[in-house]
């Protein structure tokens, strides 16, 4: 399990990679540091990246908290509430998404909601 920081302005949250997909975690550290835009979609933070991955154990239903990439138009997505598509309390990303990292908690869904569209993003591994 590696640890991350997601820095989306002013804001700094941490992450730690889950063994639900571990081609997509690998991936994703491959990749890093990782810069995007925001982009808003309900209680979702989103951003898209220059890189493929296939799809691994993929789902839509997710807790909040969560972080999956999305296969469909490269992005990574940051849950922490309801989506548009959400049939319940819970968030639902818009199609399957292979989850590999989880925020640490308390998730501060304020600061979260609080993020604008167009916030640069970057994605680094956390130092020891």
């Amino acid at each position: 399990m590696a640890r991350i920081s997601i820095k989306i302005g002013h804001l700094e949250v941490l992450a730690d990679t889950t063994e639900e997909n571990p081609g997509t975690v690998k991936a994703v550290l491959k990749n890093l540091p990782i810069k995007g835009t925001a982009q808003r979609w309900g209680k979702e933070i989103y951003f898209y990246v220059p890189f493929k991955i296939p799809l691994e154990k993929a789902r839509e239903e997710c807790e909040e908290g969560e972080i999956g990439f999305w296969v469909g138009n490269p992005a990574i997505a940051i849950f922490f509430g309801k989506t548009p598509v959400s049939t319940s309390d819970k968030p639902r990303a818009y199609s399957k998404c292979n989850f590999f990292a989880r925020l640490l908690p308390p998730i501060d869904k304020e600061a979260l909601d609080a993020v604008k569209e167009k916030t640069e993003i970057v994605i680094k591994k956390q130092k020891d």
